[in-house]
């Protein structure tokens, strides 16, 4: 029994060593976090929405035109969603420095972010189209509503829900994301926690940056879960 009690002294004593903790350094981390977080779910809305629509417009047309243009942004899709998201940034690291003239910091995190999650979030909005009951569609297009008007006035109205679920699963995948994009120089809470507190054995920084995170995740829960009763009239 003395055993066991010393060994739950000695983890415990480690953990609560928050004097190791640069409170400052944790501030900026929690910034750079958010930074990655709000910059990528911005960039992955549109682009997931764009994506959604152009599958779900494509999709079963006979035009040859059509056919290719789905079997193109299909592919698109399930190849950046079916890579593991840290070999993804490591073959996105020319790219980076490219287009952002860094490989480290939050903003050289971004494209990754974005590349990585749009194609799954456009997958959520194309599932959120094809819920809608064919008959709102097809009585749109009986009244002489044009392309655009069916897509701003049904499909995004309709699929709205669905639409903001979809971000909310999405925003928290990149929360994630940009922790371990952090482990590999990108910045933010996942960088904190693993030179800060895994690689100098400081458990107080890495706890606390682990708790930070949980809180940004169960914020974006509890909004989007509210967003979407409220604009869910079913």
């Amino acid at each position: 029994m003395w055993p066991t009690i010393k060994l739950g002294e000695s983890i415990f004593s480690q953990y609560a060593e928050f004097s190791d903790i640069n409170w400052e350094n944790m501030w900026e981390a929690t910034l750079e976090t958010l930074y990655m977080t709000v910059g990528s779910v911005m960039a992955v809305f549109f682009l997931g929405i764009l994506l959604g629509l152009l599958l779900f417009e494509t999709n079963d047309k006979d035009t040859p035109f059509a056919r290719g243009l789905y079997r193109l942004v299909a592919f698109f899709v399930n190849v950046f969603r079916s890579i593991p998201f840290i070999i993804l940034i490591v073959l996105l690291i020319p790219f980076t420095k490219e287009i952002v003239g860094s490989i480290t910091g939050p903003t050289a995190g971004l494209p990754a972010l974005i590349l990585s999650a749009a194609p799954f979030y456009g997958r959520l909005v194309e599932t959120g189209f094809r819920e809608i009951d064919k008959g709102v569609i097809e009585a749109a297009e009986a009244m002489g509503a044009s392309k655009w008007q069916i897509i701003y006035k049904v499909l995004i109205p309709e699929s709205l829900p669905s639409i903001v679920a979809g971000i909310t699963v999405t925003s928290i995948s990149l929360v994630g994301y940009t922790a371990m994009a952090g482990v590999i120089g990108a910045g933010g809470l996942g960088n904190l926690a693993y030179l800060e507190g895994f690689q100098r054995s400081r458990p107080a920084v890495t706890l606390v940056a682990t708790i930070l995170i949980l809180i940004i995740v169960f914020v974006i829960q509890a909004v989007g879960d509210r967003v979407v009763r409220a604009i869910d009239k079913r």
